[in-house]
């Protein structure tokens, strides 16, 4: 008894346990001695920091325990490098995974202070765009959850990619300043700092054993300084890091010309150099603009390569190990450059011939493919290449030579092979090919769908796949519940957790014990209550920030991600059109409330001009009186934690990509996942998606792949289509008279233009299978137990749709690396 006594002490005293005592005096403390301030007189943001460091303070101890045990057992590490991570909030993600939020939710209580508000006065880090981006945040989340040894590596944007606002219906981008007020997350390392090389010339010296070594003179040196990000698993005492990068100049200022009065110039290379790590992804319309992009690429992997093989070489001398010991996984070709740069630290500095080099190199990465558009692909003009990276130049050209040899040798007397594999491509401009640099320089390649990565193997990399077909493979891609269900749909989380246990949430396949309640009236009236509390959330929020007044009883019908037209958020607008025009018809139309959210690339003036057609749409139709069936809901500034709010109310995820167009997609996922039904093509994971929750339960319209590529082929153009659907016609020529544009009635020209030419996306030639399966959903949602039985289908089956499943597959198929248990003592374990 007494012992037990004295246990119970140390756990109520221990500075980083989990007992409700402890977390209240963490956060108390933090408040008084990190912000200097009592409870009564702290601001929002006071409490809201002093928590993350309290929360933080309970991961450190974990954090150093995972990797001194990684040190300890001398574990293969994967390194997982990616342009973006869309990481969202993390104080209620780090809650959940050390199992304290409800804990810390009756702490907080009890001083008066509400969690909620806590949460929501944290900024969604500015650390990526789209899909990318959330995907790989949801990768690190799964390799924690797994305890397999992950590290990310990123770059630490002091601003994101932009923050939207919209004014007169146009897109209009200011700076998200996610850094304006810190990160309690984070924790800087500046004795780990990096130097980094750029420009200059190489010279070859005489080696003392022989021949030659390449020496790199560069004109410029930035420095690179890491940020560290813990990554918790959830349930598990693992906690991984993601390592940022930000650029910092090698002299802050000139000391002899700011004396002399020249401020300016006194400062100059400092802002030149900090620009690096400025913005994310800077537009590259211009030459600037691609500078600074390829700039902001090599920067992150030379720190990134230096930061893996300084870890490598503390505990080992033998470079023959390398790939044994390390993964390294591109996430897409924006760090491609790796490949050259892993190869010139090898033969460079470690003096490894080109042959053990190149060995080794190969071993280690794998590269992720993420699209099937040309344009996407990154081409760098040789000519920068030569002035930024000359060495890089060098090597790229020997890489080159050589997999042409073996093209030439498997495949003889095709130039024509030859040149369409080549890692330059000829032309007026020379270029340089990022996907063939990944391609060559990896021993896995893999696509993130099972049609994309056919596509991959048969049409966008049909030659790399004849020579090593043994190098492509496919992982399809998937989402962390404990974000995407857990998190954002709680009354849900809870329904679910009461039918099958709260073992779902690190084993989603047990989703499908939830087929056995389909058909319980009881169960399937509860599913239909979650989901309209979670509407009626969603419509307060459309009220508050938008003023406009939705109806919960309507269809949710939701079309979030980035805007692209090959996503055809104008397909869904052209329809909202023709159901606008039935209703003005007379016609009964099922009442809708359509909600978007998309951001649009600053460059990308079609795009733009979609985002102001849909509010000119939703200008028309949600101030007619004479209708009260359709709303139109924009919401600004999409972002992880909006589609956090959206996703649980959604009733149709709109999935309509021109079919072969979309790599994978997520949101797909997490919208099923949340009891949305798809209206989708055959397009990317929908495939997948239809044949796990069943067709019945998926409502499919439009061309395949194959009938795209045959249209295209046969010279489709949309002015057929138009001509042969009379609703479609009504759609373009009430657009056309500038119904929607009155002030300025060519406003939307160019749209119709597109569309009534080549129509690149089919966006005409799906609309009328589009426009019939749109009366099916009206029809299905009549039918309202059937449709909550379909949705409770669709979350039943998405188990395999977890990044669990994914992560798994790639630990174990690409990366060869191991679970690591992590065993702590003492009163930091759990309680």
């Amino acid at each position: 008894m007494e012992a037990a006594r004295r246990q119970d002490a140390i756990l109520h005293d221990a500075r980083t346990g989990l007992h409700p005592r402890a977390l209240r005096r963490a956060f108390a403390d933090h408040l008084h001695l990190t912000r200097a301030h009592e409870l009564t007189e702290a601001t929002p943001y006071d409490r809201y920091v002093a928590l993350a460091h309290a929360v933080r303070d309970r991961l450190v101890e974990r954090w150093a325990k995972t990797q001194r045990t990684y040190y300890e057992r001398d574990v293969k590490r994967a390194y997982y490098l990616s342009a973006e991570y869309l990481l969202g909030r993390a104080l209620w993600s780090n809650l959940q995974a050390l199992g304290i939020q409800d804990t810390y939710r009756a702490v907080l209580r009890d001083l008066g202070v509400n969690l909620d508000d806590l949460v929501g006065v944290e900024p969604d880090a500015g650390l990526g765009n789209g899909g990318l981006g959330r995907l790989a945040a949801c990768f690190l989340d799964s390799a924690a959850t797994l305890a397999l040894p992950v590290t990310g590596y990123g770059i630490r944007y002091e601003f994101g990619i932009f923050e939207q606002v919209i004014r007169d219906g146009c897109q209009v981008e200011l700076a998200d300043e996610w850094l304006r007020f810190g990160n309690p997350w984070e924790i800087e390392r500046p004795e780990h700092v990096v130097p980094v090389s750029f420009g200059g010339v190489t010279e070859r010296v005489p080696s003392k054993h022989g021949g030659f070594r390449v020496i790199w003179r560069p004109e410029q040196q930035v420095l690179g300084v890491p940020f560290d990000t813990p990554v918790a698993g959830y349930g598990s005492d693992t906690v991984n890091s993601l390592r940022l990068w930000s650029s910092r100049a090698g002299q802050e200022f000139d000391f002899g010309l700011f004396n002399a009065g020249d401020y300016v110039r006194a400062v100059e290379q400092k802002n030149q150099t900090e620009v690096i790590s400025k913005v994310l992804y800077p537009n590259d319309n211009f030459d600037a603009g691609k500078e600074l992009r390829l700039r902001q690429e090599y920067f992150f992997v030379a720190c990134s390569i230096a930061d893996i093989i300084g870890r490598f070489n503390r505990t080992h001398a033998d470079f023959r190990r390398l790939k044994d010991k390390v993964a390294i996984q591109l996430n897409d070709t924006h760090p491609a450059i790796a490949i050259a740069e892993l190869m010139r630290v090898l033969m460079d500095d470690h003096l490894l011939p080109w042959e053990l080099a190149w060995e080794q190199t190969v071993g280690s990465f794998g590269y992720t493919n993420h699209t099937l558009l040309p344009e996407a692909l990154e081409r760098w003009p040789v000519a920068l290449f030569e002035r930024l990276l000359p060495r890089h130049l060098e090597i790229i050209y020997e890489i080159n030579r050589r997999v042409l040899r073996e093209v030439r040798s498997a495949f003889p007397h095709d130039e024509a092979r030859v040149q369409r594999m080549s890692l330059i491509e000829e032309g007026p401009e020379r270029r340089v090919r990022m996907a063939h640099l990944a391609v060559v320089g990896s021993h896995s390649v893999n696509g993130v769908a099972r049609l994309h990565s056919e596509l991959v193997r048969t049409r966008l990399l049909r030659d790399f796949n004849e020579l090593w077909p043994e190098r492509f493979n496919n992982k399809t891609n998937g989402v962390t519940p404990r974000r995407w269900l857990s998190a954002c749909n709680p009354a849900l989380a809870a329904l679910i957790t009461e039918k099958v246990g709260a073992g779902w949430v690190t084993d989603l396949d047990r989703l499908l014990e939830l087929e056995q309640h389909a058909d319980d009236p009881d169960f399937l009236d509860r599913l239909a209550t979650v989901k309209l509390e979670n509407k009626r959330d969603l419509a307060r929020l459309i009220q508050d920030e938008l003023s406009i007044t939705v109806d919960p009883a309507s269809i949710y019908d939701v079309q979030i991600k980035r805007l692209h037209e090959y996503k055809r958020q104008l397909l869904n607008a052209l329809h909202i059109v023709a159901l606008y025009l039935r209703s003005k018809h007379g016609e009964a139309v099922t009442p809708r409330t359509f909600v978007f959210g998309a951001k649009a690339a600053p460059g990308y003036r079609m795009a733009k001009l979609i985002i102001q057609f849909i509010h000119a749409v939703a200008e028309v139709v949600n101030a007619d009186r004479r209708q009260e069936a359709l709303r139109v809901a924009f919401m600004p500034n999409y972002r992880v934690s909006l589609a956090e709010r959206i996703i649980p109310a959604a009733d149709v995820s709109e999935q309509i990509s021109t079919a072969g167009m979309e790599a994978s997609g997520t949101g797909n996922m997490k919208l099923a996942m949340n009891g949305a039904l798809t209206v989708g093509t055959l397009d990317g994971a929908n495939i997948e998606i239809r044949e796990a929750v069943g067709p019945e339960n998926f409502f499919l319209f439009g061309l395949d792949a194959d009938e795209v590529e045959a249209k295209r082929r046969a010279g489709y153009k949309g002015s057929t289509a138009y001509a042969s659907d009379p609703l479609l016609r009504e759609v373009i020529d009430l657009i056309a008279s500038g119904f929607f544009s009155p002030e300025d009635r060519t406003l939307f020209q160019p749209l119709l233009s597109a569309l009534m030419g080549i129509d690149p996306y089919l966006t005409l030639g799906d609309f009328s299978a589009y426009a019939v399966c749109q009366k099916e959903v009206e029809v299905a949602h009549a039918d309202r137990t059937g449709w909550s039985r379909k949705a409770a289908l669709n979350i039943a089956r998405m188990g395999m749709f977890s990044s669990d499943r994914t992560i798994r597959e790639y630990g174990q198929e690409i990366w060869k690396v191991e679970p690591v248990a992590i065993v702590l003592d003492g009163p930091q374990s759990r309680i």
